[in-house]
């Protein structure tokens, strides 16, 4: 535990313990037990619910956030990975994603690791997702370092690191890497897997708002090659 800082509420800490355990404080004050039950039905979690929606999470970690500042990168990164492993319910996941979308982390390679470990053992379209937009982030600040790990990871076994390879430049707009998008849905063109699928068509719609003459060009040229719900997503708004 770290020194109080007299005069205020925020108190520095060095420890990633004290962090923690406001999260995980915070989460329970806020657990619907009658909401839980429908949350993992939903989400056909093995891990139990404690009834708390994700916009509630992400309070309650800005706030313990507040009030227990870390004290540099590395000790927020022992946080998330505190939460992540230990985690008893799925919103101590969902907070451990968010420390990683902490403005002090945001483009942290160091970070690199410890996504991947999230995306590989959170195995589930919710947790890759969320963890792909931190690959999104470090790729637009170590563009020539991800780039490899982001190509390697659309050719591997493992079918959530296929999915964030495909969607971690969602938002990116124009400053989307159209070679490496393309790079990355080639090898999938043929994968029947309905997450794969869909992916390539939402990476595709998003980047159609930036660019929509480029993605029909992108289908019509591979019409008979793209699934009928990637075509399907990727046309969505532009027809």
């Amino acid at each position: 535990m770290g020194s109080g800082r007299s005069g205020n509420s925020v108190i520095e800490v060095d420890s990633a313990d004290d962090l923690v355990g406001a999260i995980r404080v915070g989460l329970m004050a806020r657990a619907d037990p009658s909401r839980a039950p429908k949350m993992r039905a939903y989400m056909k979690s093995v891990m139990p619910y404690l009834g708390v929606p994700v916009p509630d999470v992400r309070a309650v970690v800005s706030a313990a956030l507040r009030r227990f500042p870390p004290s540099g990168p590395e000790s927020l990164a022992r946080s998330a990975t505190t939460l992540w492993r230990g985690a008893c319910h799925r919103e101590e996941r969902y907070a451990a994603t968010a420390l990683t979308r902490a403005r002090m982390v945001v483009g942290d390679l160091d970070l690199l690791p410890l996504c991947q470990e999230m995306i590989v053992t959170g195995a589930w379209w919710d947790h890759v997702d969320e963890v792909s937009h931190c690959i999104g982030d470090l790729l637009l600040a170590h563009p020539q370092a991800m780039r490899p790990v982001i190509l390697r990871w659309s050719s591997d076994p493992d079918r959530w690191l296929r999915r964030s390879a495909i969607i971690c430049q969602l938002r990116h707009g124009r400053s989307t890497d159209p070679d490496l998008l393309v790079a990355v849905i080639t090898p999938n063109l043929s994968d029947l897997e309905f997450f794969i699928r869909k992916a390539i068509g939402w990476a595709l719609r998003d980047y159609a708002s930036s660019e929509p003459e480029w993605v029909r060009r992108f289908v019509a040229d591979r019409r008979d090659l793209l699934s009928p719900l990637s075509v399907r997503e990727a046309l969505k708004h532009i027809g």
